[in-house]
């Protein structure tokens, strides 16, 4: 995009804020945590989520464009490649779609149709992306062993998390914590409403500083029992976490797509333009949190809220 002279941060932007959409859209491991914390489904949350990850791709394509029309130097079109004919740029762009989406679907699929659980379409899901990368010719052995490597790294460190978080939560029980809190957001004005506009606050400023595990494991378990006595439905109630959790990886000093974009980015790229990028797109994710928490319906919602 530096290339073609895009201006520096609306590709900032634009890259972080697409980056972050796994953790709503399908399938996600943010929701995976949260289905296994709450006790929900992960069949139900992926069905759920749809509907909000469209609107906010939707929104985000809205101000590109918009962004695009008002300041068209900012985003002047890519030029043609002259030696491919449109045929051969239909083609390689079809092999470039067509197959992950394909995967997407089939991983999805199997779990909406009751086929395979989270976990055997997973399995699947691995497969697959085997017979793509040999379908691109990028299959290796290293290959295998990196994406092995890191998956135990992953692994265990969520396992680690889980350990803290559960001699935490025994502690905490133990020192009657989780009753000190219940009665304190029982009392609070607005009942579930009022529950529900403080439990996003708090998460959105958490997520400036503490990692999206740490939040599902630490700080949902806490006030969960508080959401299903006030009748919160358990999906919306996911729903909305794990919004705001994406939210908090854009968020500065500590949003985690900040630093991995600063990390590969030229050196002409400094930290304030990728934070001036990316404010637009955080603005437009509490937009769409606040739409999901005051107007499900508009999101197919309105049967958990």
């Amino acid at each position: 995009m530096l290339k073609y002279n895009y201006d520096t941060r609306l590709a900032c932007g634009t890259i972080c804020a697409s980056g972050t959409l796994g953790q709503i859209i399908p399938p996600s491991i943010v929701l995976i945590l949260l289905g296994d914390v709450l006790g929900v489904p992960v069949g139900d949350l992926f069905q759920a989520a749809i509907g909000p990850g469209v609107v906010l791709v939707i929104a985000y394509v809205i101000y590109i464009a918009a962004f695009a029309y008002f300041k068209p130097e900012a985003a002047m079109p890519i030029p043609q490649e002259d030696d491919l004919s449109k045929g051969e740029q239909w083609a390689s762009a079809l092999k470039a779609i067509v197959p992950p989406l394909a995967l997407i679907i089939v991983v999805l699929g199997s779990i909406f149709a009751g086929i395979a659980t989270p976990t055997e379409s997973a399995a699947l899901g691995g497969a697959g992306a085997i017979l793509l990368s040999v379908l691109y010719r990028q299959f290796s052995w290293k290959l295998i062993y990196e994406s092995s490597v890191e998956t135990v790294k992953v692994t265990a460190m969520v396992f680690a998390i889980l350990l803290g978080a559960t001699a935490f939560s025994m502690a905490f029980t133990y020192t009657g914590g989780d009753y000190l809190v219940e009665e304190w957001m029982l009392a609070l004005p607005g009942e579930k409403w009022g529950f529900l506009i403080l439990v996003m606050l708090v998460i959105l400023l958490l997520g400036f500083f503490i990692d999206f595990v740490e939040i599902c494991f630490i700080i949902v378990p806490i006030i969960a029992p508080v959401a299903e006595l006030l009748g919160i439905n358990m999906v919306w109630f996911a729903i909305l976490v794990a919004m705001n959790l994406q939210t908090s990886f854009l968020t500065p000093p500590f949003g985690f797509s900040l630093f991995y974009l600063k990390g590969v980015a030229p050196k002409s790229v400094t930290t304030k333009q990728i934070y001036q990028g990316v404010i637009p797109f955080i603005l437009i994710q509490i937009v769409v949190l606040a739409s999901i928490l005051f107007i499900p319906a508009l999101y197919g919602l309105s049967a958990f809220s």
